[in-house]
């Protein structure tokens, strides 16, 4: 990518459909034409333009794979340049969101959701603050900002808040099964039957019985894993926020060096994680809360 690229402006759409029909009337493949009709376009939305992105690194890859022309190829990189230094623009006051939602966390009551919510948001301020130097130097007006440092940085804070966000999925996840499972023992107990279908009998065996340990392991797994997937199902903004910290941590994984997933899985990661989050603004009950 192109260190010093110029700011974006409205004509990326024109470049964009024009970049489609080129594209359309030479795709090789018709899964790359179905692709680049679902594509979203640019707009001044900050989670559009992050979708759009990575939809073209996603493309690019797919471009690179089917041997198209380096001069197609180079245009889209300068359409995600272009996105990207956008996407810069409009974050520039996210840090300061970022810090007042930290101060909001900190009175939550349970200790848990305070720490990772707090923690989470911290680290996403220094994240955007960083991602602000980082336009500084791009667009030119900070030209000695080591940029390769700088976006290091960025992506470790993303990183830290990533996982904070897991962890308290995770604390939720765990929250709600013990939840559901006690709901469960209770509904047994007042209809006076046991284990549904007589699964313990079943998959018990005696202490000196062969072989009796592994299948109550299975049994116990099996059963975890349906109460897992209970609790996700009943709790939708649980189960998105899930999915999208998931995708999106693959991009700062990528980026550090810690795990290699190259930019087709990068671009598809990030577009689920940027459509999951226009679906959490365009359906507000499905964000999770606090």
């Amino acid at each position: 990518m192109d260190p010093l690229l110029p700011p974006p402006s409205s004509s990326d759409l024109i470049i964009v459909k024009s970049l489609i029909s080129q594209l359309l009337s030479s795709a090789p493949h018709p899964l790359l034409s179905f692709f680049l009709c679902c594509m979203p376009f640019p707009s001044p939305g900050l989670e559009e333009k992050r979708a759009a992105q990575y939809a073209c690194s996603l493309l690019g890859h797919a471009l690179q794979k089917h041997g198209a022309s380096p001069e197609l190829q180079k245009q889209i990189r300068q359409l995600e340049g272009h996105l990207s230094l956008g996407r810069k623009l409009l974050r520039l006051g996210n840090s300061a969101d970022a810090l007042e939602s930290a101060k909001r966390a900190v009175h939550l009551s349970d200790v848990v959701l305070r720490f990772c919510i707090t923690v989470s948001h911290l680290n996403r301020a220094l994240y955007f603050a960083c991602d602000n130097v980082l336009w500084a130097g791009k667009s030119g007006l900070a030209p000695r900002v080591d940029q390769e440092k700088w976006a290091q940085r960025s992506f470790r804070y993303y990183l830290f808040s990533l996982i904070m966000n897991l962890s308290r999925d995770a604390y939720e996840i765990r929250l709600l099964m013990e939840q559901e499972s006690s709901a469960c023992s209770r509904r047994l107990k007042g209809s006076g039957g046991g284990v549904p279908g007589g699964i313990e009998m079943r998959g018990s065996g005696g202490p000196g019985s062969p072989g009796g340990g592994l299948p109550q392991l299975a049994l116990k797994f099996r059963l975890r894993v349906l109460l897992l997937a209970r609790v996700l199902r009943s709790h939708p903004p649980l189960l998105l926020d899930v999915v999208r910290n998931a995708c999106d941590l693959f991009i700062p994984l990528d980026k550090l060096g810690l795990w290699r997933c190259g930019p087709g899985i990068v671009g598809l990661c990030g577009l689920v994680s940027s459509i999951l989050s226009i679906l959490t603004l365009i359906c507000p009950w499905l964000r999770l809360k606090p």
